[in-house]
């Protein structure tokens, strides 16, 4: 067993919580479902589709802020950016759209066209998009590969909590988060392929491509 995000084979079971395995990598810190409980497609799509993520939704648009406006500062207004598991409702896109960027949408249930995969962006956007990764160390190769030179990408998660508060995290009960990272995970993300890592908040990150 090796790690899902950073591949040390440094791992061991964590817990069995509601008859789930959870996995541990103490190089990285990262805390993972076992693939044996992951979501097919379809009821994965399904879940998605009770998320109420609207456009216009001035709350939404205010929590996705604590991603855009730190990264909005970073940017030049010629800057061409991808929302990289936008969902249903691409409200962030829209927030950079309204600032004067320009944004591609790319999600596989929503946005499934991969002609925009072809090309490299100034800036890639996942808010709330990497704790459903199940194979992270990959997405992260592949977004490093999306991202021109001097290129920003800007995610928003939930970090991990205190080990007592793991259990009954909201975080950890919907079954189609299946990967949670720590400071440590990203200083690790960022280590692994020559980025700079900027801590903007606790559920906040941006990284530098160098």
């Amino acid at each position: 067993m090796n790690c899902i995000v950073c591949k040390s084979d440094l791992v061991s079971v964590y817990k069995i919580l509601d008859s789930k395995k959870y996995w541990d990598c103490k190089f990285c810190s990262a805390r993972f479902l076992d693939k044996g409980h992951h979501l097919d497609p379809a009821l994965e799509r399904e879940r998605y589709l009770l998320h109420e993520n609207r456009i216009e939704d001035k709350a939404y648009r205010d929590f996705l802020s604590k991603l855009a406006n730190p990264l909005k500062e970073k940017l030049s207004k010629k800057s061409e950016g991808l929302d990289y598991g936008c969902g249903e409702g691409p409200a962030l896109a829209d927030i950079f759209k309204s600032n004067g960027f320009g944004m591609n949408l790319y999600d596989p249930f929503f946005f499934p066209d991969k002609d925009v995969l072809l090309k490299k962006y100034d800036f890639i956007t996942c808010t709330e998009v990497v704790e459903h990764f199940y194979y992270p160390f990959q997405e992260f190769i592949f977004l490093d590969s999306l991202l021109e030179k001097e290129g920003w990408l800007g995610i928003m998660t939930s970090f991990l909590p205190k080990d007592e508060l793991f259990k009954n995290w909201y975080y950890r009960k919907d079954p189609t988060h299946v990967v949670f990272y720590a400071t440590e995970t990203f200083e690790v993300i960022a280590a692994q392929r020559g980025w700079d890592l900027e801590i903007e908040s606790r559920d906040v990150v941006l990284f530098y491509k160098n």
